[in-house]
């Protein structure tokens, strides 16, 4: 039986992107173990670890989740005329199992499709319920609530880490009893060895999240912020004094550093009488000894003035959404987009002064949740949200803005599969994200 040569082709495949490269290498017979065993049309390759490994070396060491070798060969010698079916090889013959992930790298991913520095001030968002015990996530649940029937379901699949939107625990508490219905589920969630997270308003604020995926379901248009999110980092203030000269700005600044070890920012500005106007810029913590080394002196406390200043702004990032409509419709047409986008047969709808429901809609203004506080005083033809007290949309209403109420959580729950589906693709196939079934709006319309 004479040597033979074959090619073989390694596919790997990267779930995350979909993308797919291949291999290509030169295989031959003695490359194959002791023996090949022939049946009358086929014949079974038992392939050697150490050698099929030399296909590509530089390819099996990428961190790809799985990994295909298709084979397919043809053989004709004196002795014997044979085809040799296609067939696949494990990745277990040549590459780890999909690799599993742990709570803390989990968390990473959830920081990066919406960091948590976008979150409200009054906002609890983040990890809220940590297990004592750590074991590999493999089963994320997606909801808008966490209630008892939400736990029910995470317990019966064995979930490992449960994303809800809005955070179960807000309001601090010293004792964890069964009195209280969020308390229980902390407990649960503890004993069940089950971790609780809570983007909130993180969501709403991110460029591209909840807020955009809400606007969008009216029509495309130019949209703006309403309340623009800033960079994150140390607050700074902007002292300005003037120091009667050189040897009296000198002790003030010696005093500050003696103070506080942190650095600060100055410039001074000379004048023709020797004395000194200065611009010090400070973090939060150092405010107070920077405040108390001016106010000794007489001079320089008389002039001082402090300022805040205002962080950069984080473009696309902020709570609630303006469009001005590249294609304006009527209040009804856009009443029946808004239904159709948040899979709804009803929506409550106040019509704005002296308007009809062939109103022509040029602008909009979103706020999902609960909207009031982010909508007020916003020009716009046609507020969207959740939920607004009676006089809100009366206030509303006598400026000729119309306003759509869905209730408070269905204006959010529609944003969790448009969540899934960005989650999953940073995630291994060893991790599932399930959309819970039991999450609904209390409210229902009989």
């Amino acid at each position: 039986m004479g040597v033979w040569r074959r090619r073989v082709v390694v596919v790997f495949k990267d779930p995350p992107t979909g993308s797919v490269s291949s291999v290509t290498a030169e295989v031959t017979s003695s490359m194959f173990s002791r023996s090949v065993n022939i049946s009358r049309s086929s014949f079974r390759l038992n392939c050697s670890l150490s050698q099929l490994n030399r296909l590509s070396s530089t390819a099996l060491q990428r961190k790809h989740h799985f990994l295909r070798a298709t084979f397919k060969t043809s053989h004709h010698s004196p002795c014997h005329s044979f085809y040799t079916p296609s067939f696949v090889l494990s990745s277990r013959c040549f590459s780890q199992s999909p690799p599993s992930m742990d709570l803390k790298t989990v968390l990473e991913v959830l920081e990066q499709l919406a960091p948590l520095s976008l979150a409200e001030s009054w906002d609890n968002v983040g990890l809220l319920v940590e297990p004592s015990k750590q074991r590999p996530v493999k089963t994320i649940l997606l909801t808008n609530d966490l209630t008892a029937d939400v736990m029910d379901e995470a317990e019966a699949m064995t979930c490992d880490l449960i994303v809800s939107y809005h955070p179960p625990l807000f309001r601090p508490f010293k004792r964890l009893v069964q009195k209280d219905w969020k308390q229980q589920l902390a407990i649960r969630a503890i004993e069940s060895g089950i971790a609780v997270f809570s983007p909130h308003t993180s969501w709403d604020s991110v460029k591209d999240g909840l807020n955009d995926w809400l606007i969008e379901g009216v029509g495309r248009g130019q949209v703006s912020v309403l309340k623009q999110a800033h960079c994150s980092g140390y607050q700074k203030h902007r002292l300005e004094f003037t120091a009667r000269n050189e040897e009296e700005l000198n002790n003030i600044l010696k005093d500050i550093k003696t103070e506080n070890n942190e650095t600060f920012q100055y410039n001074i500005l000379r004048t023709e009488q020797e004395a000194q106007h200065v611009i010090l810029t400070c973090s939060s913590s150092e405010l107070t000894p920077a405040v108390q080394a001016i106010l000794n002196s007489a001079t320089a406390s008389q002039s001082l003035n402090i300022t805040q200043v205002q962080q950069p702004p984080l473009l696309g990032c902020g709570q609630g959404r303006h469009a001005v409509l590249d294609e304006p419709m009527s209040t009804a047409s856009a009443l029946q987009r808004v239904k159709k986008h948040l899979g709804l047969p009803y929506l409550r709808l106040a019509l704005g002064n002296q308007k009809t429901l062939d109103s022509v809609v040029k602008s909009v203004a979103v706020c999902a949740g609960s909207g009031a506080s982010v909508l007020q005083g916003v020009k716009a033809d046609l507020y969207i949200t959740g939920e607004m007290s009676h006089h809100e949309v009366l206030d509303a209403v006598s400026k000729g803005t119309s306003v759509i109420l869905s209730d408070h959580s269905n204006s959010e729950r529609g944003f969790l599969p448009v969540f899934k589906e960005r989650l999953a693709a940073r995630l291994p196939d060893s991790v599932s994200v399930i959309i819970s079934q039991k999450d609904r709006d209390p409210l229902q319309v009989m």
